[in-house]
């Protein structure tokens, strides 16, 4: 019997009836993903591709805005953010609304199916947000055959293939988090494009290699020094996936955590603050002297001083004006790599934080399933960043309602459309 690929086996785990709770589940992920897009629509990229038409339909265009908020879903364990590459890759305003939720919750599951088995050394060098992306749209963008028919079987083999093909050319280098641009948005337009390509080319006969990812020169084998082997549970794994509350890259969260609880013991940080956290934070986000809005983002001196001057951080407060404003009491702030911190991660984002005599050690994050953000919660978020990008509450009601009660695509196009204009 010839062997099975990894690629086969997640086709076949991604042919199974989607359930209505998990659903439900997809709904809050699609409101969350239309925030972002909102929230981003009054920034320099989202006047650039306006200005110079660089999509022509709502759809392309939302896909460069969806990451660039850094408020977009994350999941832990695989250390990406699903979200942004699987609603552009599904939302066809043609198809009926259950199958384009179907499909979101399969892009979701081939994405940290993927992702998961990626280890340090494939994230050292690689965006895997990207790098699994290119499956994960691809399993998005795919139309599922009836279960147990033999249109089934066909679309297991024609979909395995489409994995090899989106697989071939799957990447994204973090050189760009040293550099300014917009390739981290490009990164995610890049995935999507390259698996509808992928999806349309298998379905015409075009056979991509099987065994793409454990092959002898196949993405483990370029990327990784020890992959981690492919799971399937039973449950969808978008119920792992975290929502994140505030407009800061998710690595430093945990010490927004802690220092908001902290805050809330002392009644102020006054004076020293020592941060402690694992080693992909500090190596992503120990940022001193932030000199934009994104080194901002991606700064837990920043993070803190926000919680320290102001409390709760807002979007405003990652501007210009800001950045300059809190330079002082960044300079109160260090941070340094703590190894039981470390040796937690990636199954939980942790951070340890001490000012005046006192410490809080958090080992979960608001947002993570074991400290999960409500539906309420969710929909606050959703109409904050509706708001940030400059529309009315009318617009944030008409999303809540489409995107948790709606069946009908070509009203979210529609919608997108208007907000894109």
């Amino acid at each position: 019997m010839t062997q099975e690929s990894l690629t086969e086996k997640l086709a076949t785990h991604l042919m199974r009836p989607v359930d209505e709770a998990t659903r439900q589940r997809a709904r809050l992920h699609l409101l969350d993903w239309l925030g972002c897009v909102a929230g981003a629509r009054q920034s320099e990229l989202a006047k650039l591709a306006i200005d110079k038409k660089i999509e022509g339909d709502a759809v392309g265009f939302a896909t460069w805005l969806g990451n660039i908020l850094e408020m977009d879903d994350i999941h832990r364990t695989s250390i990406l953010h699903p979200g942004p590459v699987i609603w552009p890759s599904v939302l066809d305003p043609i198809d009926s609304f259950s199958d384009i939720l179907d499909g979101a919750v399969r892009g979701y599951e081939a994405t940290i199916a993927v992702g998961s088995t990626f280890d340090a050394i494939h994230y050292g060098s690689y965006h895997n947000t990207a790098t699994a992306g290119f499956f994960g749209s691809t399993a998005g963008h795919w139309k599922y055959g009836q279960a147990g028919t033999e249109e089934e079987s066909i679309a297991k083999v024609q979909l395995a293939s489409a994995f090899g093909l989106a697989g071939s050319v799957s990447g994204g280098l973090w050189q760009m988090r040293h550099e300014g641009g917009n390739t981290k948005q490009w990164h995610i337009v890049h995935a999507v494009n390259s698996a509808l390509n992928a999806s349309s080319f298998a379905l015409d006969g075009i056979v991509g290699p099987r065994f793409i990812l454990e092959g002898e020169q196949g993405l483990y084998a370029a990327t990784c020094e020890n992959p981690k082997p492919m799971t399937f549970p039973d449950q969808w794994r978008i119920h792992e996936v975290s929502f994140k509350p505030w407009g800061a890259c998710r690595h430093a969260h945990p010490a927004i955590d802690a220092a908001l609880e902290l805050k809330a013991r002392l009644g102020s940080l006054d004076g020293d603050i020592h941060v402690e956290t694992y080693a992909d934070a500090i190596s992503f986000c120990d940022r001193p002297d932030p000199q934009s809005v994104n080194d901002a983002k991606f700064s837990i001196q920043h993070a803190v001083a926000i919680v320290a001057t102001k409390g709760v951080p807002q979007l405003a407060d990652f501007e210009p004006d800001a950045i300059a404003a809190l330079t002082e009491a960044r300079s109160r702030i260090t941070v340094a790599e703590a190894s039981d911190i470390t040796d937690r991660y990636p199954e939980h984002y942790g951070a340890r934080i001490a000012c005046a005599g006192e410490t809080v050690a958090l080992v979960d994050t608001l947002g993570d399933p074991e400290r999960p953000l409500s539906k309420d919660g969710i929909i606050d978020k959703a109409r904050s960043l509706i708001a940030w990008g400059g529309l009315s509450e009318k617009e944030a009601d008409r999303a809540v309602d489409l995107a948790l009660n709606g069946d009908d695509a070509e009203a979210i196009d529609k919608m997108l459309s208007d907000w894109l204009s």
